[in-house]
């Protein structure tokens, strides 16, 4: 039997097979979908193929306790998708189902296991798994979270940070992955990029730092630091500035990380122009602070 059932800006399409339901498909404009546990008395074990393929309004999803599985694509392309709430255990999941879903940042457990220490870490690292480690292999509902989890995320940060940044590009060249002509085709432009996924991943892992060990903390540093601006390339502070600058938490990291000094304060001021004006003011106060310190240490130099 097949038919739909409304949400608040839309409709899910549903079938129900053998006693239990599938949703097949969505139309509509919700941006917070919510999965009944039942449809009609029979619960809800699927999200099937392509079901949520490409919905640009799509913010939030919660799943139910009920799902086992999860078709290929079902969320595929969700480009504005954010937030996932899913019961930590296993699931049957096909291919790309959160494939170029960019902005995904939190998969949450609705299962309660994961509550307490570490919980709000772990839904971030987890969403990290599918749009920037490249390690699916790695999205193991029953076993994230525990210290073997952890360290299989860590060992995969390690790898990716050792990696050269020009690795990848000649064989991107000779598959013809990009277009001819354009920026993608520049060494400079992919290493930028490379450096830049670096970037990300140890604030990532520096922000959400469950678990995390101290000699890769010491090494993400060191990564971050070497590309502060005033340094030869400037890609954390390009992170922070230009994806993250109206985001309090990652400028107030950045000065955490010793990112702001005498030296490049007042370039990241010029950088930032006219725009945002909460994070110029912050790092306006924090450098008061670093010249009233050095005003103190100068008085012992007398």
């Amino acid at each position: 039997m097949k038919g739909n059932l409304e949400t608040e800006q839309g409709s899910l399409d549903y079938e129900i097979t053998l006693d239990t339901a599938v949703i097949t498909g969505y139309s509509g404009r919700d941006a917070k979908i919510q999965i009944p546990e039942k449809i009609g008395g029979n619960p809800v074990v699927w999200i099937g193929k392509k079901a949520f393929l490409s919905n640009k309004a799509l913010r939030k999803i919660t799943l139910p306790d009920t799902i086992a599985g999860i078709g290929d694509w079902a969320f595929a392309y969700c480009g504005n998708l954010e937030q996932v709430i899913i019961p930590y255990r296993q699931i049957e999941m096909g291919q790309g189902v959160f494939k170029e879903c960019g902005r995904l940042v939190r998969i949450e457990d609705s299962a309660g296991r994961r509550d307490g220490a570490g919980r709000e870490d772990v839904a971030w690292l987890l969403a990290a798994v599918v749009n920037q480690l490249d390690a699916f292999y790695l999205f193991d509902l029953e076993n994230v979270g525990t210290e073997s989890w952890l360290a299989g995320w860590d060992a995969r940060v390690k790898t990716l940070l050792a990696l050269k940044d020009s690795e990848g590009f000649s064989k991107m060249l000779l598959c013809g992955e990009e277009d001819y002509g354009s920026r993608e085709n520049d060494l400079g432009y992919y290493m930028e990029q490379k450096r830049r996924g670096k970037v990300r991943l140890a604030m990532l892992r520096l922000m959400h730092d469950y678990g995390l060990q101290e000699d890769l903390r010491a090494n993400m540093r060191e990564y971050l630091l070497a590309h502060i601006k005033g340094c030869e390339t400037e890609e954390t502070w390009q992170v922070v500035l230009e994806e993250h600058g109206d985001d309090r938490a990652y400028y107030e990291f950045l000065t955490s990380l010793g990112g702001v000094t005498k030296e490049n304060f007042s370039q990241m001021m010029a950088d930032m122009g006219e725009r945002h004006t909460e994070m110029k003011a912050y790092l306006m106060r924090y450098h008061e602070g670093l010249r009233d310190t050095g005003d103190a240490f100068s008085q012992f130099s007398l």
